[in-house]
């Protein structure tokens, strides 16, 4: 055990939260099992890297999500949310609540949006916060989440993706050629025709793995569109019902997944491309993995709101 602060990790609490989770409406409940699982654990000071890269090792879900009251972790401000100040036409940068990072099994990420969603819901659901947002330190920014009705309301930067010429070994990957590629700071954009498409992408991993990305998010309209403003995502008969504006999937296994089931950060991507495709601000997207999961998003300029529903799988405790 490498713990630069000497704090032991037997008695640590953890919970693991399916984020994104599909809500089923006849049942009037969200459908077990749906949504994107991720691990939070809340400490009082920083664990030792290694340590976190372990645990987050030992949990084998797609993120870890590791917090620390206050501890702010220094950032580029352009990435920023910030708040208005009451009575003036200005903004500042708010304090932070807590930082946050998370750890696939492999490796450090800069920025994910369901572990983040996750680790709101423990604050709010089991922790006792209080306060109507909370602020994240985090190596994007700052961040924030509210609630708004029964959804969860992430503030992140958004990344509108650049076209780009299509790389060889992409199409090889997917099995399948594009119509349309395009590239955020990190991740690739595959754009197909239809839903159908993306449902049936059976990616070489090998192949994805070599390119010089995070990974690829493969997006298509959804089979049906119609624009129906909800607070609360509603389940369907198909994969993508009315509801839904777009579809997508997201490979990563240079990140060491495979194929993630719900990607929250993906969205910064696909939410400022859709909404300039579709001609609107608001959309209700849906990822067609395994598992699915529901998201709704709306662009705000230089930011993306990124809304879910969340649910507690296990709660305990680290035993090392």
């Amino acid at each position: 055990m490498n713990n630069s602060q000497d704090q032991s990790l037997a008695g640590i609490p953890i919970w693991q939260v399916d984020a994104f989770a599909c809500y089923e409406e006849e049942a009037d409940r969200l459908l077990p099992f749906s949504g994107n699982p991720a691990a939070v654990i809340i400490t009082e000071s920083p664990l030792h890297p290694e340590d976190m890269q372990n645990i987050a090792a030992e949990n084998n879900l797609s993120e870890t999500a590791f917090l620390v009251p206050g501890s702010p972790i220094p950032t580029d401000d352009s990435n920023t949310a910030r708040v208005h100040k009451p009575d003036t036409d200005t903004f500042a940068l708010p304090a932070p609540d807590f930082s946050i990072r998370w750890f696939t099994p492999t490796t450090e990420v800069d920025l994910c949006g369901h572990a983040t969603l996750a680790s709101a819901h423990v604050l709010f659901n089991h922790r006792g916060w209080t306060g109507e947002r909370i602020v994240l330190s985090s190596r994007s920014g700052l961040l924030t989440v509210r609630q708004r009705g029964k959804n969860l309301v992430l503030d992140f930067p958004s990344d509108p993706p650049e076209a780009i010429e299509t790389p060889p070994d992409l199409s090889a990957g997917l099995g399948k050629q594009p119509v349309q590629v395009l590239r955020g700071k990190e991740d690739f954009l595959a754009v197909f025709e239809d839903q159908e498409e993306i449902t049936r992408l059976d990616p070489d991993m090998d192949l994805i793995s070599a390119l010089p990305s995070r990974g690829i998010i493969c997006t298509a309209p959804a089979a049906a569109q119609k624009n129906i403003p909800t607070e609360y995502p509603k389940n369907s008969e198909t994969p993508a019902g009315p509801r839904t504006d777009f579809v997508s999937r997201y490979f990563a296994p240079q990140a060491g997944i495979p194929e993630d089931p719900v990607t929250g950060s993906a969205h910064t991507v696909l939410t400022p491309y859709w909404s300039r495709r579709l001609g609107k601000t608001e959309l209700i997207a849906r990822q067609l993995s395994r598992r699915g999961g529901m998201l709704i998003c709306r662009e705000r300029t230089d930011r993306t709101e990124i809304s879910g529903l969340a649910i507690t799988y296990l709660a305990g405790e680290i035993h090392w």
